[in-house]
């Protein structure tokens, strides 16, 4: 039996099932227990590739766990599959300061690895809400956004090497800790952003830059949207690229996470159509709060932001990302809501929103809620709607109102989370045939039984005739 050649391999406590299984959280946002035939717990790459080797020849499905945060099911069971924790592969192995790289394994949380660069005056960008359990292999697998994509990237900007495991256990090694290496494929931007459909991230070396010694931060409030689009490339050019952070709160929004039951407080007026949260990361502690504040001056007279408030302390820093962070008070204060993750251009942004909420409304009642925020400085915003009426078996309808639209101006169904289960059905709206063919023809190249977090992406039934 699988689960006995399992136990034999990686010890009895690296084998949990029955009411051991059934004492893990599915996931940080969902309290219930994962449906699975067992979770294992390897410790090193190997045995990672010797759980995969037993589970290719037994045809046995396989599903990753890393923290659990991922918003589109990418990490959903069923009773057949086999979960692989990395929980045991959570260090920080090495940081190189010369270079500026740091080597982790897939389990270490994002903060662990911060914190790590940190101590060596050194800075790793990525940053989410859920940075105290997402892990560096889930972020891998899920190539994660944030909130200075606009200054770094995403995480496949962030990655210079990675190990990784196939579906077969043959162990990929190309730790590479180079910006510049173009000797044939880059590998690993196949794993990147492949939802464990492909392979199984265990360890990467990241991409350190120097620690920021200024943070500057501001939050704005505006009654026009063309105010907002003529912001961002302002502060762009007066920053000289130090701008990290633009990120974007419709009214609604605002009005939530700064209104009891929320912690946030009102740092300006409720009435405002627009609230727009700043922040430029520099190295000069004496001249970058004089620059940026002449960026601000520069756009005030300008006319773009009617009211503002600029940061003075790390408290008030914090206050005024709190607003922005807390989408939580979505989910605690309204039940049952719908969540979208979508990113289009910027000069669309307006009308697209505009016909979204005009749609819900129709097909959801007057009173339904909409609240848009998002990082609008890289084209990527959030949508949660809510309705007194509203039912799981709305989803598919509500999907369609703020999806479909998103064809027309080139947008994307999913900007940073993903497709996992959610998003398939929406897949052809983002990708061309020709696309999601040669996605399904290297799905079966590297996972010819389709083990690796099967019907991800893909249904099965689709795989069987790529």
């Amino acid at each position: 039996m699988l689960v006995d050649e399992l136990r034999a391999l990686l010890g009895v406590d690296g084998v949990l099932t029955g009411g051991a299984l059934q004492a893990r959280a599915t996931s940080w946002s969902d309290p219930t227990p994962p449906d699975a035939l067992a979770l294992v717990r390897p410790r090193t790459t190997d045995e990672v590739a010797a759980v995969l080797r037993l589970c290719h020849a037994a045809r046995q499905p396989v599903v990753v766990y890393g923290g659990g945060t991922n918003l589109v099911h990418a990490t959903r069971t069923t009773p057949r599959d086999l979960i692989v924790s990395l929980e045991r592969m959570a260090s920080v192995v090495a940081v190189d300061a010369q270079n500026q790289t740091l080597t982790a394994q897939a389990g270490a949380p994002l903060q662990r690895v911060q914190e790590a660069a940190a101590a060596h005056g050194l800075f790793f960008p990525l940053d989410l809400a859920a940075r105290g359990s997402a892990t560096i292999g889930g972020c891998i697998a899920m190539n994660a956004g944030g909130v200075r994509v606009l200054r770094y990237g995403m995480m496949r900007e962030l990655v210079l090497g990675l190990e990784a495991v196939l579906a077969d256990g043959v162990v990929l090694t190309a730790l590479n800790a180079m910006l510049k290496n173009n000797a044939g494929y880059d590998l690993k931007h196949l794993l990147i952003g492949s939802e464990g459909t492909l392979g199984v991230v265990t360890q990467a070396v990241l991409r350190l830059f120097p620690a920021p010694r200024t943070y500057a931060t501001a939050l704005l409030a505006m009654d026009e949207f063309a105010q907002v689009t003529a912001l961002l490339p302002l502060l762009q050019r007066d920053l000289g690229g130090a701008l990290a952070s633009f990120e974007v709160m419709w009214n609604d929004y605002y009005r939530l996470t700064t209104t009891p039951p929320a912690l946030g407080k009102p740092s300006l007026g409720q009435e405002y159509a627009y609230y727009v949260l700043v922040e430029a990361l520099g190295g000069h502690e004496r001249f970058d709060q004089v620059r940026f504040e002449a960026a601000l001056d520069h756009a005030a007279h300008a006319g773009l932001f009617d009211d503002a408030v600029v940061a003075r302390s790390h408290q008030q820093r914090s206050e005024l990302w709190r607003i922005r962070e807390d989408s939580e008070q979505i989910e605690r204060q309204h039940h049952l809501t719908f969540g979208y993750d979508v990113s289009l251009p910027i000069g669309a942004m307006e009308e697209y929103v505009a016909d979204v909420r005009s749609a819900i409304a129709l097909h959801f009642g007057a009173d339904a809620r909409c609240w848009v925020y998002g990082h609008l400085g890289d084209g990527n915003l959030h949508i949660n709607v809510w309705a007194p009426q509203l039912q799981p078996q709305d989803g598919d309808r509500m999907a369609q109102i703020v999806y479909r639209p998103l064809t027309a101006v080139g947008g994307s169904v999913s900007a940073e989370h993903g497709i996992g289960l959610e998003k398939k059905a929406f897949l052809s709206l983002s990708r061309t045939p020709a696309e999601i063919a040669t996605m399904r023809r290297l799905k079966a190249a590297l996972d010819p039984h389709h083990i690796l977090n099967p019907g991800k992406i893909f249904d099965q039934e689709e795989m069987s005739h790529p």
